[in-house]
């Protein structure tokens, strides 16, 4: 049981959430798109959003700015949520503007302001979940999707349920945060996708 709750926090890492969101945007959207063009995103995200982060990790690890990649204290955090706004801001910006496609850039539009709150929170000293942070706004994005392109989806809005409630499981079973921050990490995470739908849905 101990290596499966590890499993879950390592494997759906909050690094992955938002390809994923993109992978099953463009697996679902009835629009027309051009594989070229999805596949120039995909790599694109995967290379700013997956990619990069790792190698800033090194780097501030090398300079001993982090000790883990769970960044356990809220010291670590500052300068890796700091990074990830730019990051996020970047993709918005250059991958996926609002006059290109306008679903994702309201969900990474969504994930910067997760993000922005996580960094206040680090910045107060509150640990939230960055895990349940991440899995919320993807499950929230998946239930808009499927209201806006309205498509049944049921199978994959249960899984991303038992995901969340896994996460979180192992998130306390690890001793990683108490129940208060997972709860907030839950609903800032979802909160930013679900004020933002009135503009895109």
């Amino acid at each position: 049981m101990d290596k499966f709750l590890k499993s879950v926090s390592f494997i759906f890492h909050p690094l992955i959430m938002p390809l994923l969101g993109v992978i099953f945007y463009f697996s679902k959207s009835p629009r027309y798109i051009p594989v070229q063009i999805i596949q120039a995103k995909l790599i694109s995200i995967f290379i700013l959003t997956v990619v990069l982060p790792i190698l800033l990790y090194f780097l501030l690890k090398t300079l001993g700015k982090v000790k883990s990649v769970y960044l356990d204290t809220t010291r670590e955090r500052i300068i890796p949520l700091i990074l990830n706004c730019i990051v996020v801001s970047l993709v918005i910006k250059k991958i996926v503007p609002a006059n290109q496609i306008i679903e994702l850039y309201y969900f990474f539009l969504g994930i910067l302001v997760s993000t922005l709150a996580c960094l206040f929170l680090a910045i107060m000293k509150f640990k939230t979940s960055i895990h349940m942070v991440s899995v919320a706004g993807l499950l929230m994005f998946f239930i808009a999707l499927s209201i806006h392109f309205s498509i049944n989806i049921n199978g994959t809005l249960a899984f991303m349920s038992i995901l969340v409630g896994a996460i979180a499981t192992s998130r306390l079973h690890l001793k990683a945060h108490n129940y208060i921050e997972l709860l907030i990490g839950f609903f800032i995470g979802m909160i930013p996708q679900l004020f933002l739908l009135k503009y895109w849905l």
